[in-house]
């Protein structure tokens, strides 16, 4: 029996720091929007640099709710986010970049991509039995 309450007593410690470090990314993600939108009203302007990155730290909140309400992480959304932020990089980048580079985003971006397709396909035509537990 010792050994079953420690075995719980781990597991509900491990899920406890869980927790606060997803606390933590949620403060920290809110922080970095709070600095964008000033940093914006600073400038008096908006760019498309912005508002992407702005996408991304919504990305990454909804990631954190995600996980918070079901327990589990859809492989799909750092996905998007990675999309995201290549995107990002290539946009404001574009004009001090080598053709090489930029080839090598492109085509990154276009994988990443062709893998969120592939697991969206994969999940819809061979979705988990649901009787079946395949996260433990």
């Amino acid at each position: 029996m010792p050994l079953h309450k420690a075995k719980d007593l781990s597991i509900k410690s491990l899920k406890s720091i869980e927790h606060l470090v997803l606390f933590i990314i949620a403060l920290a993600t809110l922080f970095a929007i709070g600095e964008e939108i000033l940093h914006m009203i600073a400038i008096r302007t908006v760019e498309l640099a912005d508002l992407l990155l702005l996408f991304i730290y919504l990305e990454v909140l909804a990631m954190v709710v995600n996980y918070i309400e079901s327990g589990k992480l859809p492989i799909r959304m750092p996905l998007y986010i990675a999309i995201v932020a290549l995107a990002r990089y290539l946009i404001l980048d574009m004009k001090a970049m080598e053709d090489w580079r930029i080839l090598a985003i492109s085509v990154s971006t276009i994988v990443l991509a062709c893998t969120v397709i592939v697991i969206r396909w994969g999940q819809l035509k061979m979705p988990y039995p649901k009787n079946q537990d395949y996260d433990n």
